[in-house]
């Protein structure tokens, strides 16, 4: 049941990372405070089809 997740930036729209999630126990969309090489700082990564 789990299923790949793409994650990109919020501040500069670059998909840096990928992910798994569990679509049974998981319903809303990921976020996480992950490193954009971009931005070179920590930013929120929100999950996108």
């Amino acid at each position: 049941m789990r299923e790949k997740v793409i994650l990109a930036c919020t501040e500069c729209k670059e998909r840096n990372y990928s992910t798994t999630k569990n679509k049974k126990t998981t319903t809303g969309k990921l976020e996480f405070m992950k490193y954009c090489k971009r931005e070179r700082k920590h930013t929120l990564h929100k999950e996108t089809k």
